[in-house]
């Protein structure tokens, strides 16, 4: 191992935004990988056929284009393109033609809800109206905002539930529409903050859109380790850090972990009450994911659904509510809410000609064991009859593999932890970035802003770090 001025630990997202800062401000920086590919929750892979790229873990990026960091980068010049599909979401209903389709633009998405168009505009169109005013609040640590007034607008819907917002719509198809995208921050949707999660990812839809890299999530990470490398960093793969004592010298060192891993390798390094902090901190619900080479494409009841490259399944408001309530009290549900990704109607790299790639979780009890591979085709059949006749392989990963792939994602939470308000606020203590120990900061996601592929706790770890101890 090299020294350097810094130290990456874990080359994902948020490590390899960690290195860029740190990179561009002069300092030499060395990234050290314990897999022998690079991207962390942002791989692709062929896990069924040959010629099927699947994304192994995050496949749709809504807050990737808006990245306020991201947005500084020359990524394209690095290989990275990003798909739009000509809808952002699908919501089927167990009817034919019942399925709500998110349009790129707000206005066709709320008229598409027609007695709904109004409220739709009201909740949603004003976090759309006013997001470049609240960015900072939403995709940074807490603090104070440079726009408060509209950051107190945008609270007072925030800190209500999924549910009582959802309150706000008369029909089904709005009620269920909402219900898909809160369930993302796997919380149940009587819960704060439910509501915050819904309003956001929903306004996501309609300013920098619910986008992939063509080619597979793999692209976006090649292209920030592109970028890196061309700023004269290094990143050192298949070389596992067992200890911060197998580190060589080097006056920061940013671990891009959540709380379990971090102290299996630091745990000397901290004071007793800092070490019953993170031990204290909640890893939330499990994922359960499933990925399909497909005959063909998903035969959908409603054909508008191939309009959009993300599905929500799971039916009503209720239906969903039943199910992550199921999940966050410890029960396996039957009809479990299901995300799935259709990236091959929009870009055929990533499979043989005429062929199709599917991707899925649903949420599960952390560290879970139930199959939920039955619940989950059935789940598609109910508005997709005669998918299991188009399955030409089949890749299912448990809680158990997840946590096996990334150690980070601790029995299977793809979240590094609940996003309730509590660790909102102290993620993963009020310290967010730094340690007791100078020159050691946590980059994960597992601090703020949380989940999600825009790089921010990256971002934000490398400028405490700057602040710190290269001035």
């Amino acid at each position: 191992m090299a020294a350097a001025d810094a130290i990456i630990v874990g080359a994902g997202p948020n490590g390899l935004s960690a290195a860029i800062v740190l990179a561009r401000a002069g300092c030499q920086v060395v990234i050290y990988e314990a897999q022998d590919t690079i991207g962390g929750g942002c791989r692709s892979s062929e896990l069924t056929l040959p010629g099927f790229v699947h994304d192994v873990c995050s496949a749709v990026h809504p807050t990737g284009v808006v990245s306020p960091f991201f947005r500084t980068l020359p990524l394209a010049d690095h290989g990275l393109e990003w798909v739009r599909p000509p809808a952002m979401l699908a919501h089927p209903f167990d009817e034919k033609t019942a399925a709500v389709i998110a349009e790129p633009s707000l206005g066709d998405t709320a008229r598409g809800l027609g007695a709904d168009a109004p409220a739709y505009d009201r909740l949603i169109g004003s976090v759309v109206r006013a997001w470049s005013l609240i960015e900072d609040i939403t995709l940074g640590p807490p603090r104070l905002p440079r726009h408060p007034f509209a950051a107190a607008r945008f609270g007072l819907h925030a800190l209500q539930t999924a549910e009582r917002l959802a309150a706000r719509f008369s029909d089904r198809r709005a009620r269920g529409l909402f219900a898909g995208i809160a369930a993302h921050g796997m919380l149940p949707l009587d819960a704060v903050p439910s509501g915050a999660i819904g309003l956001v990812l929903g306004a996501l839809m309609h300013t920098g859109g619910w986008l992939f890299p063509r080619g597979g999530t793999q692209r976006l990470a090649d292209a920030l380790a592109g970028y890196f490398r061309s700023l004269g960093g290094d990143i050192v793969t298949s070389t596992s850090v067992n200890a911060l004592e197998d580190l060589p010298p080097a006056k920061a060192v940013l671990c891009d972990l959540s709380p379990r891993p971090l102290l299996r390798i630091a745990r000397r390094a901290f004071p007793d009450w800092y070490v019953a902090k993170l031990e204290g901190y909640r890893y939330g619900m499990g994922a359960y994911k499933v990925d399909w080479a497909l005959d063909g494409p998903v035969p959908w009841r409603d054909e508008a659904i191939a309009r959009a490259a993300t599905v929500h399944l799971g039916g009503t408001f209720e239906e969903i509510a039943a199910s992550e309530r199921d999940v966050w009290n410890g029960r396996v549900p039957e009809r479990p809410y299901v995300l799935l990704v259709q990236p091959t109607l929009f870009d055929s790299t990533r499979a043989p000609a005429g062929k199709h790639t599917l991707w899925t979780y649903c949420h599960v009890p952390n560290g879970s064991t139930a199959d939920m591979l039955p619940r989950i085709e059935a789940q598609i059949e109910r508005v997709a009859p005669g998918f299991r006749a188009r399955v030409l392989a089949r890749h299912v990963m448990t809680p158990a593999d997840l946590e096996r792939r990334n150690p980070n994602l601790a029995g299977g939470d793809i979240g590094m932890g609940i996003t309730d308000l509590r660790q909102m606020i102290a993620r993963p203590t009020l310290r967010a970035y730094r340690t007791p120990r100078r020159g050691l900061y946590i980059c994960s996601a597992s601090t703020p802003p949380g989940v999600g592929v825009h790089g921010m706790c990256g971002y934000f770890a490398a400028q405490c770090a700057l602040r710190d101890v290269f001035r």
